[in-house]
């Protein structure tokens, strides 16, 4: 029997967590057909000798809502093995939506997630006003990447109580509206419901996004419609008080942002006290998540390596004052040729030593190699003390010496992967916090994937081979309830990597403009990728786009 595709002599990782077997996986209208000794020829032959063959990734935690608009490749996930992307994270839709309002939500998703509102307005259609209508909206965008969405707590609030949305209780007919709303989204395709009580994410006005406030009661009505649908429920910023009343009320699984340092009104958040060793953060923490989860379904997420902002000379600098004010009015060659002058730079490194904007104790040079060096433990202040500088100095000097291309990992979040190490030891936690489509000219956290394969399996063994691919496939599919993803299973849909696990990882992060308009965003490639098939057909190859964007809009109950 023919195929249209045959992948020979790989080593496949089927996704359930158990080890790898040898053997050819063939793939016939968009379904795995075949696995093991396969006879009979494909269309197209893949030669996978000493290659990985895996389930395409599952990035449950992506802001792509507007980026897949003007971008169909939906780039970086999709250089990094990502085959499934889901979106209307963090309780920021674009539907529901008024016409009149379309604005609104555009710039609160500027304003909370760093993507520019005319590049939103400009970049999509517009041509919805409930959830279902947006998802037909969608479905004619063509992307290389299939996509999963839910509704945001912020659009429904909204578009039931006006600026009352921003502070008010709801009343009671008006939850019983959201509930209704809701529950519809999802009977129309959506995955589930996002809601978001991170005080400082803000409307452009400044008042924290609607949602964020509400009664627990209110949530607990609108898990009353999500659950019985076998929906998720995804939640930022939430306490665990919080989450536990959202998973009693849904029954069903709940999904969570969960960060070692996170700050919500002063409050920390996090496990960690002065003087405690990193690992016992760690475990402190993933104690407490399992203690929070019992029998409940609720999954956490987080970061893979440090993360917070990304600094520069070709994007976010690290000082203010007048001439770092001049510096930053130039683009990147004029950025270089002052630094260049001695009086500049006398200027620059005055201003810094009263008017810094970050703790250089927890900013790290990413090297100027090929790959960035995301495990260094030498601060820029310790660098700035090694070298007999100031640490404005030593920011300048190595940004004359990599012509403008060193950067500097600002880690806010996950800034030790030892305490991460032991945080990722709990079976309710998945790694992946990626943020792929959001501040976009702050971080480049998108490719995670291959930080998971390069550094948590290859360079440390943490993770067995079946188990880092688990946390990225089958894991993440369950957690948004895919049951034909996420696997290298005969009748699954054939989203397939085909990977050089001696190769694999993140090149170094660049900024460009290449959004709407010019703005700014940082990339970040990949290398390692040799083949990438989505829905059945070949989407990249060799590291490079096949034109062919295979991607689908997946709504619940078809699925």
């Amino acid at each position: 029997m023919n195929h249209d595709i045959v992948i020979r002599g790989g080593t496949l990782v089927e996704g359930s967590g158990a080890g790898p077997a040898s053997g050819d996986l063939a793939i016939r209208a968009g379904r795995i057909a075949a696995i093991g000794n396969v006879s009979g020829k494909g269309t197209l032959e893949i030669d996978a000798r000493d290659r990985l063959v895996t389930p395409g990734f599952v990035d449950i935690h992506t802001h792509l809502d507007a980026q897949m608009g003007w971008d169909p490749d939906m780039t970086p996930v999709s250089w990094h093995g990502v085959t499934t992307a889901l979106i209307g994270n963090c309780g920021m839709t674009f539907a529901p939506c008024r016409p009149e309002d379309q604005e609104l939500l555009a710039g609160m998703m500027e304003t909370v997630e760093d993507i520019p509102k005319e590049a939103i307005l400009s970049g999509l259609a517009w041509d919805w006003e409930h959830y279902g209508e947006y998802l037909a909206s969608i479905e004619k965008l063509g992307t290389a990447v299939n996509v999963a969405g839910m509704v945001g707590h912020a659009a429904v609030r909204y578009y039931v109580m006006g600026e009352r949305s921003f502070a008010e209780d709801a009343k009671p007919d008006e939850l019983e509206q959201m509930a209704a709303i809701v529950g519809q989204s999802l009977d129309d395709g959506a995955w589930g419901f996002s809601t978001n009580r991170f005080a400082p994410h803000r409307a452009p006005d400044g008042r924290s996004i609607p949602g964020t406030f509400a009664h627990v009661s209110e949530l607990e009505r609108i898990a009353a419609e999500v659950g019985p649908r076998n929906g998720l429920m995804q939640a930022v910023g939430a306490n665990f008080d919080v989450l536990r009343a959202i998973a009693d009320a849904a029954r069903s699984r709940v999904l969570f942002s969960y960060a070692l340092e996170i700050y919500d009104d002063g409050d920390t958040l996090d496990m960690g006290t002065a003087g405690v060793p990193d690992e016992d953060v760690g475990r402190r923490a993933a104690a407490s998540l399992d203690t929070l989860c019992g029998d409940r379904d609720i999954t956490a997420i987080a970061h893979v390596r440090g993360s917070g902002f990304v600094l520069g000379l070709q994007s976010n600098l690290p000082a203010t004052g007048e001439a770092w004010g001049r510096l930053a009015a130039l683009d990147l060659p004029g950025r270089l040729a002052a630094i260049e002058d001695a009086d500049t730079v006398a200027q620059l490194v005055a201003e810094a030593r009263d008017n810094g904007r970050i703790d250089v104790g927890r900013c790290f040079f990413m090297g100027a190699g090929e790959t960035p060096d995301y495990v260094n433990e030498t601060s820029l202040a310790a660098q700035a003390v090694a070298a007999g500088e100031h640490w404005a100095e030593t920011f300048l000097r190595l940004s004359r010496e990599t012509q403008g291309r060193a950067l500097f990992n600002y880690r806010m979040f996950a800034g030790s992967l030892d305490a991460q190490a032991r945080l990722f030891e709990s079976d309710h936690l998945y790694p992946g916090l990626g943020d792929a489509g959001a501040h976009v000219s702050q971080i480049m956290d998108a490719g995670w994937p291959s930080f998971m394969l390069s550094h948590w399996h290859r360079e440390t063994g943490f993770y067995s081979l079946g188990r880092v691919v688990e946390r990225m496939t089958a894991g993440p599919a369950r957690v948004v309830g895919l049951v034909d993803r996420g696997m290298l299973r005969e009748g699954m849909a054939a989203d397939v990597n085909v990977i050089d696990l001696d190769r694999v990882g993140e090149r170094q992060p660049r900024l460009v403009h290449d959004f709407p308009g010019g703005a700014p965003r940082y990339v970040q490639e990949a290398r390692g990728f040799d083949a990438t098939i989505v829905n059945g057909r070949l989407s990249r190859q060799g590291g490079e786009p096949t034109g062919d964007r295979a991607g689908r809009v997946l709504r619940k109950g078809t699925c």
